[in-house]
């Protein structure tokens, strides 16, 4: 069974967070999503405000320290990235873009992504389509037709007890499956391990 590695990215500063919320929603139904369509799932939930000092200190330094840098190479290696980040003056967070701007943008072309926002009015809802969408296409990746926007009216239950907001976060989801579904574009081929020579003879020896 293929495995399919997924980063989920949280820009949200409070604890809890609705980013985080949200976040963990939609990596959920896409995990449910991906073993109902055959696939194991591997989730990595990165909290962005716990690497604030070390994003700012690479920007200075040029140096990312090493739990700044592992995340990098999650990032680098994963399948997919759920970004969601709460909403600052009608864009997503400075800590965010911060984040984005200290990766390689090459190292995201072709990864599939679902794109998440959060904020206290649905005015921002417009984020997703002129802020995050655009920043993505520009890195080159393959996003998910549905972004979820989700705000304070969205983390109630109607009288019948249904969530409308769990309906969309299942539909995004699903589209991020269909993405993540056949060969990757965006994943490194697998690096070929040089033998020594003795071995290498040893084998041939044995064939024969």
């Amino acid at each position: 069974m293929e495995t399919r590695r997924i980063t989920v990215l949280s820009a949200g500063l409070g604890v809890p967070s609705s980013s985080r919320l949200l976040a963990d929603q939609l990596a959920a139904s896409t995990e449910r999503q991906l073993r109902a369509a055959g696939y194991d799932a591997t989730i990595d939930v990165v909290e962005l405000r716990d690497l604030a000092v070390d994003i700012a200190n690479n920007f200075v330094t040029g140096y990312a320290a090493p739990r700044l840098a592992d995340v990098i190479a999650g990032v680098e290696n994963s399948d997919a990235i759920i970004a969601v980040s709460p909403v600052f003056s009608a864009s997503y967070s400075g800590l965010f873009k911060s984040f984005i701007d200290v990766l390689d943008p090459k190292s995201l072309e072709g990864k599939a992504v679902l794109l998440g926002a959060t904020g206290g009015t649905d005015r921002h809802q417009m984020v997703l389509d002129y802020a995050m969408r655009p920043l993505f296409s520009y890195l080159r990746t393959r996003i998910a037709a549905t972004g979820i926007f989700a705000g304070p009216q969205d983390w109630g239950n109607t009288d019948d007890g249904a969530s409308p907001l769990s309906v969309r976060v299942d539909r995004a989801a699903g589209e991020l499956v269909q993405l993540l579904s056949g060969p990757q574009p965006g994943r490194k081929a697998p690096v070929l391990e040089s033998l020594p020579f003795e071995q290498l003879l040893a084998g041939i020896s044995a064939a024969r």
